[in-house]
């Protein structure tokens, strides 16, 4: 028996073709069949005939003629069965054990948050709990999303940060705006600051470029300043990077001179600052994997129990998209974690 089955899109999915739209809702199915059902109008869009390339807007209906079987065997979940199909529970666990995720910016496409040290930004396992979880059961428990809705699209974080790294992760609420950040993270076009302590007495106010070669069984990244130097055996893999640093404040402690520093990334690679500073002979604080264990181990009693990197300022491109008129050319920023503070609390000399 045919039903007709009424689907209403909601904004987070709202920009997208239909057909790619059908894709997510029926994932089962294959191309052909959902072309012919349009074709054949058993699929319509706002009541209209529709071949699927439209843009869908929000509040718009889409129309399924089909019946309850057909709908499931293709991955839907008829309304009548009472079912969902996505589990919530990750999400909502998430949301009330990850704490210390600060709302920096949020409007109806974009969610900006400055995250603690220590929470993931995206699931390395299964069973893992990161900030992208954390977003979704956010948005759940503010009604911007539905158990239904996370059918057809799941909001994700759009930049990365280490685990071990604070600070601004930009997460796409729906997918005109994860769409939009991953542009900008994709072509360099999103300005990326951090702060962060170094080991030593550092006076830099450079761009500074080199090359990295990932080793992925130990998860760690070597820096050659230039090309050649690289072993022919690992050049295929080599990745060009280009950061700058800038010295904001040198103080010397009863362990040894520390400097704050601001960097910037033109470059995003894994580990790509504390390789560098690493590889200059200024480590960064905390730094276990590329740090200096005398250092580590002196500032453990202050409490550090990580690098101490903090990714403290966004700037956004000029955009003339009206969508992301409150995002162009802004800029956002977020506090030092306390520990920064207490740790340059020695008056300089």
């Amino acid at each position: 028996m045919i039903t007709m089955i009424v689907l209403n899109i909601a904004k987070s999915d709202a920009g997208q073709r239909l057909d790619k739209y059908l894709k997510r809702q029926l994932r089962d199915a294959q191309n052909g069949f959902l072309y012919k059902m349009l074709r054949k109008k058993n699929i319509v869009l706002n009541g209209k005939k529709a071949t699927g390339s439209e843009l869908v807007c929000e509040n718009d209906e889409v129309t399924l003629f089909l019946s309850d079987e057909t709908y499931a065997k293709f991955g839907g979940v008829p309304k009548a069965s009472g079912k969902t199909a996505v589990d919530v529970t990750p999400y909502q666990e998430a949301y009330f054990k990850l704490k210390g995720m600060e709302i920096v910016f949020e409007n109806d496409d974009v969610l900006v948050v400055n995250k603690p040290a220590g929470i993931l930004s995206q699931k390395a396992d299964a069973a893992d709990l990161s900030a992208n979880e954390w977003l979704i059961g956010y948005l759940l428990k503010a009604g911007f999303l539905s158990r239904e809705s996370l059918q057809t699209f799941k909001p994700s974080v759009c930049n990365r940060l280490d685990r071990n790294t604070s600070g601004l992760l930009v997460c796409g609420k729906t997918l005109a705006g994860s769409r939009y950040l991953s542009s900008i993270v994709r072509d360099k076009s999103l300005q990326k600051y951090y702060y962060t302590l170094a080991a030593g007495q550092v006076s830099l106010d450079t761009r500074i470029c080199g090359w990295l070669c990932k080793n992925a069984k130990t998860n760690k990244v070597t820096i050659y300043e230039n090309e050649a130097d690289i072993p022919n055996p690992l050049k295929k893999n080599a990745a060009y990077i280009d950061t700058a640093f800038r010295s904001i404040e040198t103080i010397h402690t009863k362990i040894g001179s520390i400097t704050l520093l601001e960097v910037r990334l033109f470059t995003g690679k894994t580990h790509q600052i504390r390789a560098q500073l690493s590889a200059m002979g200024y480590p960064i604080i905390g730094d276990r994997k590329y740090g200096s264990n005398r250092v580590n181990d002196a500032f453990y009693d202050m409490g550090v129990r990580n690098q101490l990197l903090h990714a403290y300022r966004l700037v956004f491109p000029k955009s003339n998209d009206t969508r992301f008129a409150a995002l162009s050319e802004k800029t956002l920023t977020c506090a030092l974690p306390k520990l920064f503070g207490q740790i340059m609390t020695p008056k300089k000399e």
